[in-house]
């Protein structure tokens, strides 16, 4: 079940201290991985670079989504970090992709590195992005803005630690082919985190229902819960965000003297405690569903004269 005990204001903070770290450190390590000529060190600033501006647009996000709703947009605009969480994890894709091509173009063409130089780099960016992740691990999960973030510095910090074992291997053998090698590994982690991001963001754009919430067994324990309820249909399950589920449905009643405002207040209580869906709209039907008797009438064409 979907809960809502984040604070979001946290989670602005964590996400703005950590845009300033690894900002700061990416320049550090682009001019570290051009010293050192390593492609795992260029690789990470790469992501890092992109992280930078990942964080920045997860921290715009949550300061949009605080905006209050308006005519135009009457259920706000919460729904900006889930587009910001889909952006950022196409993102992580054309970080894949540039640094696989790198990488075979290292592997057919090795290139002298300088491990020392790398290793130094790598360490320090370690350090950083052990403290950035845990900083962006400590805020609200359930929030796919602060997953995304979360999870573009664990790319980075994947990348250290792969690029300071190809600084150990190429001080100790010589053998530079294990740079690049290493770095297509780190693209498949970053790969699988992205493709995870991407469906569950997408799902929530498009609609979907909650992936928690059986809605078969919902309707279920609402007719038994209630002896005046017929038959429930129509039903539509989505959210703004995992944190913010929406509903609405149809209920058909067995009898037209039953008190219908008890009723629906009796469902609303359940749909909010057993499943934290505190925005629903019940329609209440005691005869045949209107939307069905529309469909049914015969379309009325304004040009057609009548007779």
């Amino acid at each position: 079940m979907s809960g809502d005990n984040a604070n979001p204001k946290s989670d602005i903070k964590r996400v703005q201290v950590a845009l300033a770290l690894t900002g700061t450190f990416m320049l550090v390590e682009v001019a570290g991985g051009i010293l050192s000529g390593s492609l795992a060190l260029l690789a990470d600033a790469g992501h890092m670079l992109t992280d930078t501006m990942a964080l920045a647009l997860s921290a715009i996000a949550f300061r949009v989504s605080f905006r209050p709703a308006d005519a135009r947009r009457s259920y706000g605009y919460q729904r900006f970090q889930i587009l910001a969480a889909f952006v950022n994890g196409l993102s992580l894709f054309v970080i894949v992709g540039w640094i696989l091509i790198e990488a075979i173009q290292r592997i057919l063409h090795p290139s002298l590195v300088m491990g020392q130089t790398m290793l130094y780099v790598a360490a320090a960016g370690l350090v950083i992005n052990v403290i950035v992740f845990f900083l962006l691990h400590g805020g609200d999960q359930e929030n796919l803005n602060m997953r995304a973030a979360a999870l573009h510095v664990l790319g980075d910090l994947l990348g250290s630690v792969a690029a300071i074992a190809a600084a150990l291997i190429i001080l100790s053998t010589g053998w530079m082919p294990i740079d690049p090698i290493l770095s297509v590994g780190v693209a498949m982690l970053i790969f699988r985190s992205a493709w995870h991001l991407v469906k569950r963001s997408g799902h929530i754009l498009l609609e979907g229902a909650p992936e928690w919430l059986d809605v078969d067994e919902m309707q279920s324990k609402i007719i038994a819960s209630n002896p005046e309820v017929k038959e429930i249909h129509h039903v539509h399950v989505w959210g703004l965000t995992p944190q913010h589920p929406m509903l609405t449905m149809h209920v058909a009643l067995k009898r037209i003297q039953a008190d219908t405002t008890s009723i629906i207040r009796g469902i609303k209580d359940l749909l909010k405690n057993e499943y934290g869906i505190n925005h629903s709209t019940i329609e209440v039907e005691c005869d045949d569903c209107a939307d069905d008797l529309q469909e049914r009438l015969p379309t009325i064409n304004p040009d057609r004269p009548a007779g």
